[in-house]
């Protein structure tokens, strides 16, 4: 009997043994991974991002993890980000195509398609028809400013009280890029839009959450789970929504004649042959792609800047000092402006740095063998960006756990860029809505900073700056007292 259960667990011990994932020869470092599971108990937190901070602590800046069998490399600070991202940028700036992500998306648009023609056509392309439609120019300005038309109205009726920002923040953000895609603005009442950023805000949150880890790490379970998830539901009713719109245009466009995006997509339709990257289901995909990059980064960024400046009332009286010495005499802001404005300017990269609103950027894996600080990558590795070891990194920043616009600027006073500033990534991955997003968060701070005075209700207690988790990370939600300003 007793040598039966010797033997039972001599058994058991060679199978653990036998299942347990093995790193690669000159693999990076990192814990050990259970049998299956991987190191999935190490990121299933409310906040994985402290999990990989700890284990970099341990392991150093290039380290490795399983999400169950699967190998992957967690990359921290500005040298190994540099190294991956822009010195050998080509070889990793692959996209990984078997995560809950994928699933959702199908790999479809120009987001989360792997590297190659494809990708890079309808990368161009999407940049070109951004540009056509104003992207840095004045004719976004004006598209801009418009919907700040109907933000300053909600606010001009709330002065002297209590409102909670959240929607109304997200709902500028979404009426804009709604305008480039789509042609139009929805009304803040307009139900079925109501319901489509709620939604987003919901995937937003899903995606490199506790399940979305679950998930990515046993294959196994992904028939059982996958019918069952929201997130599923929340894409197919986007997708419903743009094969609306793009129906609704292929009625009514005059070819030649580019109203928005989906004109310009369709007018390339016009002209493909067999063997194009261009599709209308590459197009419904696409519009997927850009109005969340144009939507929930900015909106939450929105919602850091001004949870930070209620609470540092005097970087905010500062902020209104500059503003109103540079815009004297004019109606309004433009983005021009921004290079009168040093402090302004480094305020809103300060939001930017401790907002650090795509907190594992978007996962990359590399395309062929290679190596990152000494270490020997296979080709298809997984490759997670831990953003905040850049954001945050000692020796890069003057006081990198705070706030502190000072960050952003030398003894002058005129505002610096640091090379470790990277809030949208780097190299040929870098986020497509840069550009839109930085117009966007200085006009619309301004603007708001020169009409109104923004306090921390008294009844609200401490403020929290805890991040809550998820593809992007967004403040805890919070109410905000508007007082107009007397110029």
């Amino acid at each position: 009997m007793f040598l039966s259960i010797v033997l039972l667990w001599i058994s058991i011990c060679f199978i653990l043994l036998l299942l347990k994932s093995q790193r690669p020869k000159n693999f990076p470092p990192g814990p050990p991974a259970w049998p299956v599971l991987g190191n999935l108990f190490h990121l299933t937190s409310e906040d994985p991002v402290k999990n990989l901070e700890k284990l970099r602590q341990s392991y150093g800046n290039v380290y490795s993890l399983f999400l169950g069998s699967k190998p992957a490399v967690v990359i921290n600070g500005l040298k190994a980000m540099k190294e991956a991202m822009v010195t050998k940028a080509a070889d990793f700036a692959g996209r990984p195509q078997d995560l809950l992500i994928n699933e959702l998306t199908r790999s479809k648009g120009v987001i989360l398609v792997d590297y190659g023609s494809t990708w890079r056509k309808n990368r161009h392309f999407d940049l070109m028809t951004l540009k056509i439609f104003g992207l840095g120019k004045k004719s976004m300005e004006d598209r801009i400013h418009e919907e700040l038309q109907h933000t300053v109205k909600i606010l001009d009726q709330s002065a002297g009280e209590t409102l909670s920002p959240q929607v109304m923040f997200h709902n500028v953000a979404s009426n804009v890029i709604c305008k480039v895609l789509f042609g139009t603005r929805y009304e803040y009442d307009d139900e079925s839009i109501k319901v489509m950023i709620q939604r987003f805000i919901e995937l937003t949150k899903l995606i490199n959450g506790p399940w979305a880890m679950v998930y990515d790490s046993l294959p196994f379970i992904h028939p059982v789970m996958l019918p069952k998830m929201k997130g599923i539901r929340i894409v197919q009713a986007f997708l419903s929504f743009a094969v609306s719109r793009v129906n609704e245009h292929k009625t009514s466009r005059i070819p030649g004649k580019q109203r928005d995006f989906i004109d310009c997509y369709l007018d390339e339709l016009d002209k493909k042959n067999d063997e194009s990257s261009f599709s209308e289901e590459q197009l419904v995909r696409q519009l997927f792609d850009l109005y969340l990059a144009g939507t929930d980064t900015t909106a939450n960024t929105l919602l850091t800047a001004f949870l930070y400046l209620m609470n540092h009332p005097q970087i905010q009286e500062r902020c209104q000092q500059e503003i109103d010495q540079v815009l004297e005499g004019k109606d309004r802001v433009t983005f021009e402006d921004r290079h009168n404005m040093p402090y302004m300017q480094a305020v809103i990269h300060e939001v930017q740095r401790v907002a650090n609103s795509v907190p594992l950027s978007i996962y990359h894996c590399t395309t062929k063998d290679t190596e990152l600080m000494g270490y020997s990558i296979p080709k298809g590795t997984l490759i997670i960006q831990n953003m905040i070891s850049v954001l945050k990194e000692e020796g890069q920043w003057k006081f990198p756990h705070d706030f502190n616009p000072e960050n952003f600027l030398d003894k002058a006073g005129e505002f610096v860029k640091p090379e470790a500033f990277m809030p949208f990534s780097a190299g040929p991955r870098m986020c497509l809505g840069e550009g839109l997003a930085r117009m966007e968060l200085f006009l619309i701070t301004v603007t708001l900073l020169r009409k109104y005075k923004f306090i921390w209700p008294e009844e609200a207690g401490e403020p929290d700056y805890t991040r809550v988790f998820g593809g992007t990370s967004t403040p805890k939600p919070f109410n905000m007292k508007i007082l107009l300003r007397s110029l």
